[in-house]
C-alpha cells in the first residue's frame, strides 16, 4: 500500500592477500542485483553528480577530460564527497582518481587529487605496437598465464608524470593452482614495464574454527540452501579450479559436524565468516556490503587438490582444503581480511605498491581484526594478533603483531622514507601499529587474556580511544580522503580530517589518532585537530518524542510526521512514517538535544515497525538509518525483520556525555514497491 501525502503533512591476511588490485587498476566487478535498485549511498546522488560531470570537469579546469562518478558520500549537513575516475582524449587514466569535496550548496571547497591534477601525457601517439606490449605483458607473467589481452591504450599516472601506456591483462592458473589475473602497464614509448598488479588476492588459513554457531540460510524443511538474506552464499567446487560450484543444500538446516569428514563443515566456517563480515560493515560502518549496494558475495570451498591457500578475486572468496585435502583454510580472519580488500578496491582503491601497498594491506588487517571483535566467537577470542590460530610458523606464534609489528622479524614498527620499497605485508606494520595505539594506547596491558606491550617511535605516551572509534575513523579516511596512490603522510592528514568530521575539532578522538600517527613517525601534517575544549552543552532535552505535537522540536522533510491512519502509531495517534511511497526519493527528520555530563549510562530508545511490498529476499532496495552526529548507529532495509511488528531499539549515548547531539532518522526508497519504517516513542534515559 503506497502512502498518499497530499493534505497529510503538518509542516515540516597475513601472508593473506599476496597480490592486490591497486585502485589504479580498473575496478572489481560489481555485485549482482536489480539494475534499477539504488545503492544505500544513493544512486540518485550518483546520477545527479554524473549529470553534472561535464560542468564539474570544466570548473576544475580539466580540458578534454571526461569524468565518471565512482561514489558519492553525503554528510548530514548536506556536504558531499564525490569520487571520480577520469579519461583524457578518450583514454582511461589509470591512477586518475580524485575526490571533490563540496559544501551543501554544491560549491567545491577542496579536491584530493591522486598524485597530481595534470593527466595529459607529452604525446598521444604510441611508439611501440600493441603486439609488442602484449609480449611484454606475457613476459611479466613469467610464462604462468594462458592468455593475454591485446592491450588497451591508456594514460598512466607514473611517479614522474602522466605517460602514454598499454594495459595488458594476462589470465591463467599458477603452478600452485592459484588463479591469476595480472595487469601489466607497458610504456608506449619504450616497452618498459611501469607497474603490475594481480586482481587475485591470495590468503591462507588452517582449519575449521568457529564451532557450533547460528547460520543464516534460506528455504524450508527438506530444501534449505546455504544463502543468507544479503545474498552471501557458499558453494562446493568439489576440488575443481574453475566454475561457480554447487550451492550447499540440506534437508533439516543442521549443517556439518565440525569435522572435515563432512563437506558441509568447511562451508559452515566460510559462510559464517562472510556473513559476519557483511554484518560488521553494515551495522558498524553503515556500508551495505563490499560494493555498498546491499549484495553479498559467493564463497567457494573445496578448491583444487591439497591447495593450501585462500583468495579473493574481486567477486568472491575461495578456500582450499590444505595438505592432503584434510585442513580447510576457513577462519574468520581470512574472510574479514580478504573481503576488506574488496572494500578497499571499491573506495580508495589503494595501489599494491609503495606506501599505498602497506596502507592497503593494513586496512585488511584492521578490518579483519574488527570483524573478529564484532563476531566475538568463543572459539576465536578477539585480539590484536593476525593469524594466531593458523600456526603457519609451526611454533604457535601469530603471523603478525599489531602492538609491536617488528616481533614477526620483518614488519616495521615505524614509518621511514624507505618503507615503500618493502613487501606490503611488512610496510603495513606502521599502520597496524597506529591502529593498536589508537585503540588501546602505549605500554604494557592485558586485553582478553593476551599480554601486549606497545612502544612508540618518538618516546611519547598514547592513550587509546577504543577499537570501535579507531575503526570508524579509519573507514571514513579510506572512503573519503584517500586515493589510489596515497602515502602515510596522506593517511595522517586523512585521520585528522575524519576524526574532526566524526567527533569535532579539538575532540579527544582527533588528538588521540593524530598523536598515534606521530607515535609511528608518520610525516607531520599541515592539518591540525584545532578547536578548543568544547563548552558545556547548551541544547535542551529531547522534546516531542512521541510526535503527538506534530513537528514541534523536529526539522527536516515535510510529511513524515503524521497522524495518517495508514500505519498504526505505537501509542497515541501521531508517529514518524518514513517511506511508504513506492517512488524514488529520500526523507529525514532530526532534532538536537543535550546529553548531560552527569548522566549515568545515558541511552536513547525508540520503537520501530517495518513493512514492505518488496519481494526480494536478497537485495536491499529500500534503506533507512538512525544517525547520531552523522554516524550511523543502526540501519534497516526492506530485508529487515521482524515485519509489521513493533520492536524497541536502544542507542548508547555514553560517548556523548557533556555534548550536544543531533539525532537523525532518514530513508531512501527506490522507484517501485514501498517500504515503510514507522518510528514512535523516542525517549532519552539520563
Amino acid at each position: 500500500m503506497n502512502r498518499l501525502k497530499s493534505g497529510l503533512a503538518t509542516g515540516g591476511l597475513l601472508a593473506l592477500a599476496l597480490a592486490i588490485s591497486p585502485a589504479i587498476p580498473a575496478g572489481a566487478a560489481a555485485g549482482a542485483g536489480r539494475d534499477t535498485a539504488p545503492a544505500p549511498e544513493s544512486q540518485s546522488l550518483k546520477a545527479t553528480e554524473q549529470a553534472r560531470a561535464a560542468s564539474s570537469a570544466s570548473a576544475l579546469g580539466l580540458t578534454g577530460e571526461t569524468l565518471t562518478v565512482k561514489s558519492v558520500i553525503a554528510d548530514p549537513d548536506g556536504s558531499t564527497h564525490v569520487r571520480y575516475d577520469r579519461s583524457v582524449n578518450g583514454l582511461r587514466v589509470v591512477g586518475g582518481d580524485f575526490v571533490s569535496h563540496k559544501d551543501a550548496s554544491g560549491k567545491v571547497t577542496s579536491v584530493t587529487w591522486n598524485i597530481r591534477k595534470n593527466a595529459t601525457p607529452a604525446s598521444f601517439t604510441p611508439k611501440i605496437s600493441r603486439a609488442a606490449a602484449q609480449s611484454a605483458g606475457l613476459a611479466a607473467a613469467q610464462g604462468k598465464n594462458e592468455k593475454a589481452s591485446a592491450g588497451e591504450l591508456v594514460v598512466f599516472q607514473a611517479a614522474t608524470g602522466p605517460k602514454l601506456a598499454y594495459e595488458v591483462v594476462t589470465e591463467g592458473i599458477k603452478a600452485d593452482q592459484t588463479p591469476t589475473r595480472l595487469h601489466t602497464i607497458v610504456d608506449a614509448d619504450n616497452g618498459k614495464t611501469l607497474a603490475s598488479w594481480d586482481d587475485v588476492k591470495e590468503g591462507t588459513g588452517n582449519g575449521i574454527f568457529v564451532g557450533s554457531v547460528s547460520l543464516a540460510t534460506s528455504g524450508s524443511s527438506g530444501a534449505y540452501t546455504m544463502k543468507d538474506t544479503h545474498g552471501n552464499y557458499t558453494t562446493d567446487l568439489n576440488q575443481a579450479t574453475s566454475g561457480t560450484g554447487t550451492t550447499f543444500t540440506d534437508a533439516d538446516d543442521v549443517w556439518g559436524t565440525g569435522s572435515q569428514s563432512s563437506r558441509q563443515s568447511a562451508a559452515v566456517d566460510a559462510h559464517y565468516g562472510a556473513g559476519k563480515t557483511y554484518d560488521y560493515y553494515n551495522t558498524q560502518l553503515g556500508r551495505a556490503g563490499i560494493w555498498n549496494n546491499g549484495t553479498g558475495a559467493r564463497s567457494r570451498v573445496h578448491y583444487g587438490q591439497s591447495y593450501s591457500n585462500a583468495f579473493w578475486d574481486g567477486t568472491q572468496m575461495t578456500y582450499g582444503d590444505g595438505a592432503n585435502n584434510a585442513a580447510p583454510l576457513v577462519e574468520i580472519d581470512v574472510a574479514g581480511h580478504e573481503m576488506s580488500h574488496g572494500v578497499t578496491e571499491n573506495t580508495a582503491g589503494l595501489a599494491y605498491t609503495g606506501d599505498a601497498g602497506g596502507l592497503n594491506e593494513s586496512t585488511s588487517d584492521i578490518f579483519g581484526t574488527a570483524v573478529e571483535w564484532y563476531a566475538n566467537n568463543a572459539n576465536d577470542t578477539p585480539d590484536y594478533l593476525i593469524g594466531e590460530k593458523l600456526n603457519l610458523n609451526g611454533n604457535g606464534t601469530p603471523l603478525r603483531y599489531m602492538d609491536k609489528p617488528s616481533k614477526d622479524g620483518a614488519s616495521k614498527d615505524c614509518w621511514s622514507s624507505t618503507l615503500g620499497g618493502l613487501d606490503p605485508h611488512y610496510s603495513s606494520g606502521p599502520l597496524n601499529h597506529w591502529y593498536y595505539l589508537a585503540s588501546e594506547g602505549s605500554g604494557a596491558k592485558t586485553v582478553n587474556g593476551v599480554s601486549y606491550n606497545s612502544p612508540t617511535c618518538n618516546g611519547s605516551t598514547v592513550t587509546g580511544i577504543g577499537h570501535v572509534k579507531a575503526e570508524k575513523i579509519w573507514y571514513r579516511t579510506l572512503s573519503t580522503y584517500l586515493t589510489s596512490s596515497s602515502n602515510y603522510a596522506a593517511a595522517r592528514t586523512g585521520v585528522i580530517k575524519a576524526a574532526k568530521d566524526l567527533y569535532g575539532a579539538g575532540s579527544a578522538e582527533c588528538t588521540a589518532v593524530d598523536k598515534a600517527m606521530g607515535a609511528i613517525s608518520a610525516p607531520a601534517s599541515t592539518e591540525t585537530c584545532g578547536g578548543t575544549t568544547p563548552p558545556p552543552p547548551t541544547g535542551g532535552s529531547l522534546v516531542n518524542g512521541g510526535f503527538e505535537s506534530g513537528t514541534t522540536g523536529w526539522t527536516g522533510t515535510a510529511g513524515p510526521i503524521t497522524n495518517n491512519t495508514g500505519r498504526p502509531a505505537h501509542s497515541g495517534t501521531w508517529k514518524l512514517w518514513l517511506g511508504g511511497n513506492g517512488t524514488s526519493g529520500s526523507e529525514s527528520v532530526s532534532q538536537t538535544f543535550a546529553v548531560p555530563s552527569t548522566a549515568t549510562s545515558p541511552t536513547l530508545t525508540y520503537w520501530i515497525r517495518i513493512d514492505t511490498s518488496e519481494t526480494s529476499t536478497t537485495s536491499a532496495y529500500d534503506t533507512a538509518t538512525v544517525q547520531v552526529n552523522g554516524v550511523t548507529k543502526q540501519s534497516y532495509s526492506n530485508l529487515s525483520t521482524p515485519k509489521a511488528t513493533w520492536s524497541q531499539k536502544t542507542i548508547d549515548l555514553t560517548a556523548y556525555k557533556g555534548t550536544n547531539v543531533t539525532l537523525k532518522f532518514a530513508d531512501t526508497e527506490d522507484s517501485s514497491l514501498q517500504t515503510s519504517w514507522v518510528v514512535d516513542d523516542v525517549a532519552t534515559n539520563f
